[in-house]
């Protein structure tokens, strides 16, 4: 009888202490702070590129030009401007700064197509011949690089939360 008593409390304090571990493991990841789901381990994400342009070009097609901008070295295909069935276009931010959604540079033109124009063409024309539809070769006022998106838990207010205190200008320039 004693035995069956000694066993019982042993595996009754076992069991105790199994599920006090248990629960302190579940309270300590509850703690940890929130990891960013676009963030994944050993895998960079896409630079942020802020900006603004001397005109509105919010729904042009972005081309990339060469360094020297004498011809188009990158150009998007229709599929490429939409995911799930939308269009990319850039985010709007405060005081007229965009947050790119394409994958745009400081040598980036854009073209007088809108978007829904460029997607609905029969056959988009080769680069040389699209370089005769570039709209503004220089269209940048202003254009960052502010790290990378997987360094941004809630993207649009953080950068906003950076325009307006003025720390913009602490990203790097990418207009030389």
């Amino acid at each position: 009888m004693k035995q069956k008593m000694t066993f019982r409390f042993c595996v009754l304090l076992t069991s105790l202490i199994v599920v006090s571990c248990v629960a302190g493991n579940k309270n300590s990841r509850q703690s940890s702070p929130p990891v960013n789901e676009n963030q994944k381990i050993g895998m960079a994400s896409p630079p942020v590129i802020v900006y603004k342009t001397r005109n509105d070009y919010f729904d042009k097609v972005p081309v990339i030009l060469s360094e020297d901008k004498t011809r188009i070295v990158s150009f998007p295909d229709p599929l490429d401007l939409k995911i799930n069935g939308n269009f990319v276009y850039p985010s709007k931010l405060i005081y007229s700064y965009l947050l790119d959604n394409r994958g745009i540079n400081q040598n980036t033109a854009f073209l007088k197509f809108s978007y829904e124009q460029y997607c609905t063409m029969d056959t988009i024309p080769a680069a040389d011949r699209l370089f005769n539809y570039i709209t503004d070769s220089n269209p940048f006022v202003e254009i960052y690089q502010c790290g990378h998106r997987g360094n941004y838990y809630e993207i649009i207010t953080e950068l906003n939360a950076l325009i307006l205190s003025g720390k913009i200008k602490d990203c790097k320039n990418l207009i030389k």
